[in-house]
């Protein structure tokens, strides 16, 4: 069961306990002047009648209270909000982000073809927002700002003088980049990475399996494992286009793990690979799961109660 006001939910139920612990423990007060007094009560006691009376009355009194209780707490249940997800094909698409990230050289071949797909892209656009991260920059924050993106990425396509320097040139003395540092820069570009936003969030790679040589061991930043916990917790889903020469496994497992698309690249096929990706992250988009208030269940218990409840009174004045 998910409950949006989970607060109320504790409130109410605590209260529930509460005043049944108040009602066992508390003694029972009673004014002496309105006890009568009476002969041979020891006698009237004993009597069948009268002892099947009691049993009968307390059998009620319990079985009131028991419903009353469970009455009290279905309230308090039901007052939280109960919530169901479903999936609302009909629903407006999401707003996207998307994160372009790049571990190949500026001036790589697939580079520029992939840049150059996105500046035409983002010329497009109505409710997106799109930045560009290379292995140590953030070339592009999150924008939509549609025309300074696009002639951004135009420039870093033709690798023109105008354009500024793709990546830092930083030597690391103890310290050796991996793909999975690489990804994690690319997930903080996202606004408020912590945690899921309201937006589907894209990020699509382009570049190598691997960064360094399978005998380097120095030290890195981040894990393969972390970067894809660190995508599920921030609602990313990543995909992929890995350039040949290095082992992918690590980088194929971080795209299934997040539901994105993973491709080798293709010299004649990086447009069509786009395309899929583009696709996938529109159908993700439109089939959107809602959630909304589901209280029926409780609802219907909560009615059964109330009418046993009523039953029950009847039975305790008789």
């Amino acid at each position: 069961m998910d409950l949006r006001w989970w607060a109320v939910a504790a409130a109410g139920l605590g209260a529930v306990v509460l005043a049944v612990a108040l009602a066992m423990l508390l003694p029972a007060g009673g004014r002496q002047d309105r006890q009568l007094p009476l002969a041979n009560t020891a006698r009237l006691t004993r009597l069948p009648e009268y002892r099947a009376v009691i049993r009968r009355q307390t059998r009620a009194a319990v079985a009131a209270l028991a419903l009353l209780i469970a009455l009290c707490a279905v309230a308090a249940v039901t007052s939280a909000r109960p919530t169901t997800t479903q999936r609302d094909a009909g629903a407006a698409a999401q707003r996207e982000d998307i994160m372009l990230c790049v571990g190949e050289p500026a001036d790589a071949p697939p580079v520029s073809e992939f840049l150059g797909y996105f500046a035409r892209q983002a010329t497009a656009y109505g409710t997106e927002r799109i930045a560009l991260t290379s292995p140590n920059r953030r070339l592009i924050p999150m924008t939509r700002d549609y025309q300074f993106a696009a002639g951004r990425l135009a420039e870093f396509a033709r690798n023109a003088p105008t354009a500024p320097p793709f990546t830092a040139g930083v030597e690391y003395a103890d310290y050796t980049p991996t793909v999975a540092d690489v990804l994690a820069l690319c997930l903080t570009g996202f606004p408020g990475f912590e945690t899921p936003g309201d937006t589907h969030r894209t990020l699509i790679y382009l570049g190598p399996g691997a960064l360094r040589d399978p005998d380097d061991t120095g030290p890195s930043l981040s894990t393969d494992a972390a970067v894809a916990d660190m995508a599920r917790q921030a609602g990313v889903v990543i995909n992929a286009i890995a350039t040949p020469g290095r082992d992918t496994g690590a980088l194929s497992a971080a795209v299934d793990a997040t539901g994105g698309e993973f491709f080798r690249f293709e010299p004649d096929g990086l447009g069509g690979e786009l395309d899929a990706i583009r696709a996938r992250s529109a159908e993700q988009r439109e089939n959107v799961d809602a959630r909304i208030d589901a209280p029926g269940p409780e609802l219907v218990v909560a009615l059964a109660l109330s009418a046993l409840l009523g039953v029950g009174m009847l039975a305790v004045r008789r």
